[in-house]
């Protein structure tokens, strides 16, 4: 079994970002399966363009994209990707999309195949705060995981994947007064989690518990 681990590289300022700062730490091989990392521009499009690259190059089973969320207090899994850029910022090459969508012949929204609810539940077994988020913003996190799951229904329909948010890590919050972040170790360990569990559920419905907001 392959399977395919992103991280992002810096945007917005920051030196390094989180995602990347954890998946390149990764082994090559966990549960018996082969890890492949690869570093993301945080750019519309070119990022879909480089996950499919490396997708037709290497078939893999599993792909777990990963992305900074800073300001969340938790690692989350995220549930869902609509088809819209709408940028707050622009990306690493200036560009700005605003209320355009990702793909015109895409679903309004592609939710992860991956089994969330056990990834969450798994992650906080081992007293690493976790939960479903519902939302992956309108960047280009958002914008990837849309781009993995519009792939995987047209083109790669055995691929289970899905992206994963995590906080900002302890140091790039010293002059950020009251922005909440996590160790880069408890990062590692909960990403570790959520490939162990991907693996375990590949042919294996998700199971069900509440992890729902009232808002």
């Amino acid at each position: 079994m392959k399977i395919l681990l992103t991280g992002f590289d810096p945007f917005n300022g920051e030196k390094i970002n989180p995602s990347w700062e954890a998946i390149k730490r990764f082994p090559k091989m966990i549960g018996g399966a082969n890890i492949l990392k690869t570093k993301i521009p945080t750019v519309f499009y070119k990022s879909i363009q480089k996950l499919e690259e490396i997708i037709e190059k290497e078939r893999p089973n599993i792909v777990i994209c990963v992305g900074q969320a800073g300001g969340r207090t938790d690692i989350t899994v995220e549930r869902v990707a609509i088809n819209i850029n709408d940028a707050k910022i622009p990306d690493n090459e200036k560009n700005q999309l605003i209320d355009t969508p990702i793909f015109e012949d895409g679903k309004n929204a592609y939710f992860s195949n991956l089994p969330i609810k056990a990834i969450v539940k798994e992650i906080r077994k081992n007293n690493i705060p976790a939960s479903i988020s519902n939302t992956a913003g309108t960047f280009v996190c958002n914008h990837l995981m849309y781009g993995l799951l519009y792939l995987i229904d047209k083109k790669y329909p055995n691929i289970k994947g899905g992206f994963i948010h995590v906080p900002y890590i302890h140091k790039q919050v010293l002059n950020k007064p009251n922005i909440p972040s996590m160790s880069l170790k408890d990062i590692i360990k909960g990403l570790k989690i959520a490939v162990v569990t991907s693996i375990k559920f590949y042919n294996k419905q998700d199971i069900e518990f509440s992890d729902g907001k009232i808002s």
